[in-house]
Parts: C-alpha cells; sequence; structure tokens
C-alpha cells in the first residue's frame, strides 16, 4: 500500500459470517467461530503494523444467547481457551486488551479470567485491542444512563450537568476514540446493536467475504475505500 493513504486510527469489525462459512465447506458451525478466532489473533498484529491503534471486534454479542444451546457453549469453550493463553500473548506484543460489554452477564471464571488480563495488559502501549462480549449498544447506553441516574441521585452530579460528554464517559469505551471505520464482513449491511453511540461519525465499510476468510489483502481494500471518503465531521473524541 502507498504510504501516502490516510490510515484510520481506529477500526471496528463485526465479524460475521463464521457459520455460514462452516456449511459452505461441509463443516460444523464450530468450526467456523475457531477460524474466526484465528483470523482475529492474526489481524491485530496486521493491523498494528499498518498504523491502526485501536481495533475493536463484535465477539459475541447480547442477542447471541438466543441462539441454540450447543453453539452458545462453544463460543463460551472459544473463549475460555482464548484466555488461557491471552495474557502472555498480549504482553508479549505489548497490548492493551480491553473487554466491553455487560461482563456481569458471564459465567464467575470468566469475569476472573477478564478482570486478570484486563489489569495485566493495561499499562501496555502498542495496539489497543478491545472485544466485545455479551455486548449490545442499546444496553450500554441503558447501563450508561443508569450510572448517570445514580450520580444524580447520590448528588455526585447535577442533571444540568447531563451532556452528551457525560454520557460518553460512562459508557464501556470511556477512554476510548470513536470508530474511524467500521467493517462488516459477509455481505451484510446493517450494525446490528454495535457501538450505537460510538458509530455516529464512522466511515463504513461491507464487503461479501466471510470473517474466516478475511486476511490484509481485504483489510487493504477497505483503507483504500476509507480513503475515497470525504471526512467531515465532529466527532466527540476524533477531533
Amino acid at each position: 500500500m502507498e504510504s501516502t493513504l490516510n490510515i484510520p486510527r481506529h477500526v471496528a469489525i463485526i465479524l460475521d459470517g463464521n457459520g455460514r462459512w462452516a456449511k459452505a465447506k461441509g463443516l460444523p458451525r464450530n468450526a467456523g467461530h475457531i477460524q474466526g478466532a484465528k483470523v482475529v489473533e492474526d489481524m491485530c498484529e496486521i493491523v498494528w503494523n499498518k498504523g491502526i491503534e485501536f481495533f475493536t471486534v463484535y465477539a459475541f454479542s447480547t442477542e447471541n444467547w438466543s441462539r441454540p444451546d450447543d453453539e452458545v457453549a462453544a463460543l463460551m469453550k472459544l473463549l475460555r481457551n482464548y484466555m488461557v493463553g491471552a495474557k502472555k500473548r498480549a504482553n508479549k506484543n505489548n497490548m492493551c486488551v480491553r473487554v466491553i460489554g455487560d461482563k456481569s452477564g458471564l459465567d464467575a471464571d470468566l469475569q476472573e479470567s477478564i478482570e486478570d488480563l484486563e489489569q495485566a495488559t493495561a499499562g501496555n502501549t502498542g495496539l489497543h485491542f478491545q472485544i466485545a462480549i455479551n455486548y449490545g449498544g442499546r444496553d450500554e447506553i441503558v447501563r450508561a444512563a443508569r450510572k448517570l441516574a445514580a450520580d444524580v441521585k447520590a448528588g455526585s452530579l447535577e442533571i444540568a450537568d447531563i451532556d452528551a460528554q457525560a454520557l460518553d464517559t460512562r459508557l464501556d469505551t470511556a477512554g476510548l476514540p470513536d470508530p474511524d471505520l467500521l467493517i462488516r464482513t459477509c455481505g451484510e449491511q446493517r450494525i446490528s446493536n454495535f457501538l450505537l453511540w460510538q458509530l455516529a461519525y464512522t466511515e463504513f465499510y461491507f464487503c461479501d467475504v466471510p470473517w474466516p476468510d478475511f486476511n490484509e489483502a481485504e483489510l487493504d481494500k477497505a483503507i483504500a475505500a476509507y480513503n475515497k471518503r470525504d471526512r467531515k465531521y465532529g466527532g466527540l473524541k476524533n477531533a
């Protein structure tokens, strides 16, 4: 890629098509999730090498609990397997890992693993990698609103002081820049309750490739398309 390209600072991806990829190959859906997880790990290195500083992936939504029990169990097992070596890998690569979403809805062992991972990598200065787990944009905004209400009730916040910035600092993504580019794979063109607040001024890129087949060449296409956009906006944290 040409060095003159404007590289987005923060890229968010909706990882779509794992199940369809597996079905097309005559494999169980879980095989698609396993391959998809490998692509996520590869992509962390690729995006950092391109100069992307923040990388957020939609791994498990609040709506995913309605999937068949065996698929949900397989996804939770995959998450547990990831956590086993995540701290060592992240520290080796100087990567700061953060989980966004309602972590209270996860099993206690996963909550402990996530807290340990976040604390152990908080000081790392390389890629900031956010994983959305048990995440829903509407749920996030509701939880932030409850925090605002609690602060008003406690007397630490005046109603007149509630503004966009006040809510923004109570979101799961507090302290992070809003995404510059959202990518969704496998042909769907919707945001599926992902980062509803944060995507207000984000550029969208949709591709037909299922996530397990997503690679550096596909990312290059997304960045090239991003460079053709005329970005004029007044985002909260990207100015």
